[in-house]
């Protein structure tokens, strides 16, 4: 994906009490989706598609998560 570096700049915001950031990943054939889980109703919203690691990289720059973020399957 390209980014503009001002849109980098622009970090969003997630609640981390009511969302989980996740990768949703496929056993078959290994494509990535990064979003947040709804803590409350455990409903998943994809955010964006991930193709290699500097787009996991892009996604934890721009919603500021330092930590290792779960993946499910």
């Amino acid at each position: 994906m390209f980014f503009k570096k001002k849109d980098l700049e622009k970090q969003k915001k997630y609640d981390p009490d009511k969302k989980e950031p996740i990768i949703k990943a496929s056993i078959c054939n290994g494509e990535q989706v990064a979003g947040f889980k709804d803590l409350e109703t455990g409903e998943f919203h994809e955010v964006m598609y991930l193709k290699d690691a500097r787009d996991l990289e892009v996604f934890k720059d721009k919603y500021g998560i330092t930590e290792d973020i779960k993946k499910i399957y």
